[in-house]
């Protein structure tokens, strides 16, 4: 049976690592020397006064307004592409709510999303060839996970481990975790199949589903 593979979006096919970095700085929240990595850069501001709400509003910002400075991580394009001729179904499915507490702009994040990826042409034929019909934005894990299993799909991709260590998430379904800066230790505490770019995940793909 042909692999239908689900990918999450925010951190999985955007990438929001510099875009944090700079808002944090702007924000002076950081100071621009800090490590660059949006865990880096989280878990400092979370140790701030107030860290917490900190953290909540710049991810307002970040997945709302300024969405459209976000940047693809690097080959996911390539992938999906590779899975068009490979003849294999891809559906983007993301734990987004439509508006985000913290932002005063009342910026629609599943349009602000949406937008990002016409703008990256993920919906051109000439592009990547999806339709905003393979995209999903669910309001709560839960839901999420409910989508996966619904969608029938045979492997899904994250950057969040957490998603996986939710006892509803499907037994069937081939957990793979997207992790760049993942050490080797951490592949071996991972409930999931553990790659660090996609260049790894096609070559995975193109062994297991060859």
């Amino acid at each position: 049976m042909a692999a239908i593979i689900g990918i999450d979006f925010d951190n999985t096919i955007a990438s929001y690592d510099e875009l944090l970095f700079r808002a944090a700085v702007d924000r002076g929240l950081i100071p621009a020397g800090a490590d660059r990595t949006k865990r880096a850069v989280r878990d400092r501001i979370r140790l701030l006064p107030g860290g917490e709400i900190e953290w909540q509003k710049l991810q307002a910002l970040l997945y709302g307004p300024l969405m459209p400075g976000a940047r693809q991580t690097d080959g996911v394009d390539d992938f999906i592409r590779w899975c068009r001729g490979a003849g294999i179904t891809v559906f983007i499915v993301s734990h987004k709510t439509q508006y985000a507490n913290y932002d005063e702009t009342g910026t629609d994040l599943r349009t602000a999303a949406l937008e990002w990826m016409a703008a990256q042409r993920f919906f051109d034929a000439a592009g990547l060839g999806l339709r905003p019909g393979d995209v999903f934005f669910e309001s709560t894990r839960e839901d999420k996970i409910a989508r996966i299993r619904t969608l029938g799909c045979s492997h899904f991709i994250d950057d969040l481990e957490e998603v996986f260590l939710e006892p509803s998430f499907p037994a069937n379904v081939q957990r793979i975790l997207y992790a760049p800066a993942a050490a080797s230790r951490d592949a071996a505490a991972a409930p999931a199949v553990v790659l660090r770019s996609w260049q790894a995940v096609r070559d995975y793909f193109a062994h297991c589903c060859a």
